[in-house]
């Protein structure tokens, strides 16, 4: 296993590889993977039934893809599927791993990807590490589409919320949502403020699902490893969208401040790092006023 990689059983059948908070580097100096995704913490997961398998997202390196390829082959699993949940590096940096699997993302992902493939492979988009080879994905779908693993149906549908190219996976008889960066503990990295009325939105739409659990990428490993957070995650996640709006990117309000309510009834986990991501967010919103 790949240091600092943890296995949690967060559900039957469903595993959350999960790296971070720990203080443990990646790589020496600045790096996206260490700056970002580590710092605060991340999970992709795997949906298990028998010997078959579907993995929803790659984690932050090619190593980190063959360590989740090769616990799921311990575990007895042969056939493998992969579905990207958005284009971010975190993401995709491990498909080398699953090249002859079926990977599956919707055309909004592809899109991203292919646009920037080349800057992706030798470092020159988002620095190092770079990512090299990219394995782009092979089955495109728009809206939802509908899988079976184990006689149970899985679900994968698409959203604009964080990023354009959103795709969740909805387990409906067990009214799990595997929720990629649509949300996260304790507050939403803002890539694309101009799409906020598109995310509240698809919010809306993903609370009427009925969810009952929600696994996020970025969390709390104790939240997620204990079955996941419950619907309040959305709540608090377009209460926070609404308070931006609302600020115009004053970086007055602190994140403290706009997540009062949620921190207090236990749906948010205070996590200090996040304060930049708040500080970036506001930025962004004030860029667009």
């Amino acid at each position: 296993m790949t240091p600092g990689l943890t296995v949690l059983e967060v559900q039957p059948g469903i595993l959350a590889f999960w790296q971070g908070r720990d203080g443990l580097r990646f790589a020496e100096g600045e790096n996206w993977v260490d700056d970002g995704a580590l710092s605060l913490g991340i999970a992709s997961y795997a949906l298990t039934a028998g010997d078959r398998g579907i993995v929803y997202d790659t984690h932050v390196s090619p190593a980190h893809g063959r360590a989740i390829r090769a616990e799921l082959e311990r575990r007895g699993v042969r056939h493998m599927t992969v579905v990207l949940s958005h284009w971010h590096l975190d993401h995709v940096a491990g498909t080398e791993a699953f090249a002859d699997c079926e990977i599956i993302a919707n055309p909004r992902t592809l899109a991203h990807l292919q646009a920037h493939k080349a800057g992706i492979e030798d470092g020159s988009f988002h620095g190092a590490p770079a990512i090299c080879p990219l394995i782009l994905p092979e089955r495109i779908f728009d809206g939802r589409l509908v899988l079976e693993l184990g006689g149970a149906r899985v679900e994968l549908l698409t959203a604009n919320i964080h990023s354009d190219d959103a795709t969740v996976i909805w387990l409906p008889e067990r009214r799990v949502l595997l929720a990629g960066d649509t949300v996260e503990d304790c507050v939403t990295w803002v890539s694309e403020p101009e799409g906020f009325a598109a995310h509240l939105a698809d919010l809306a739409r993903l609370a009427a699902l009925g969810t009952g659990r929600m696994l996020p990428n970025h969390g709390s490993p104790e939240v997620i490893a204990a079955g996941g957070y419950g619907p309040g995650l959305l709540t608090a996640t377009a209460d926070y969208i609404r308070r931006l709006q609302a600020s115009g990117g004053d970086p007055g309000l602190t994140m403290a401040e706009a997540m009062a309510p949620h921190l207090d009834n236990g749906t948010l986990r205070w996590f200090a790092p996040y304060e930049a991501v708040h500080a970036q967010n506001l930025a962004r919103v004030a860029a667009l006023t």
